[in-house]
């Protein structure tokens, strides 16, 4: 299990970049952060979508 992040305020979204100024939306993004709270992975877009990329992130972090 792993904790998700519900970004009502947009606070995240801008302090992470992903923020659509313009629009107010923010862009798909999943991000693996670690346990020091470093960003270690990042897919954006349509990839954001598919798990693949991320979870092969979290299974690297988990083997250091």
């Amino acid at each position: 299990m792993f904790p998700l992040l519900s970004d009502f305020k947009r606070t995240a979204s801008k302090d992470y970049g992903v923020l659509n100024e313009d629009g107010g939306y923010a862009s798909r993004a999943t991000f693996v952060v670690d346990k020091e709270g470093i960003i270690r992975h990042v897919e954006q877009g349509n990839s954001a979508i598919d798990i693949t990329g991320a979870a092969q992130a979290c299974s690297m972090l988990k083997k250091k």
